[in-house]
């Protein structure tokens, strides 16, 4: 478990990426899983790191496409959760 967490504080430190845009892709990746409490999680944590509530609901747009409406619209209902 200790090298599984490692792993994943080496890929947050180790890019260009900001925090910002790892939980907005961790949100996106969340969503396609169906996994409302990493949803919940990525899109608090997106906002504490600084994205506004429009481009937390863009990410879920942007899946529509990818992930089919039914899918999508679960996300975005998760997310409004957050957003209340």
């Amino acid at each position: 478990m200790r090298t599984y967490e490692e792993a994943g504080s080496l890929a947050k430190e180790s890019g260009p990426l900001d925090p910002k845009t790892g939980h907005l892709i961790q949100l996106a990746a969340c969503a396609a899983l169906r996994s409302e409490g990493g949803v919940h999680s990525h899109a608090r944590r997106a906002l504490k790191a600084g994205a506004s509530k429009e481009e937390v609901f863009q990410v879920i747009a942007l899946l529509i496409n990818t992930l089919g409406f039914p899918t999508a619209a679960a996300a975005f209902a998760w997310v409004n959760d957050v957003m209340l």
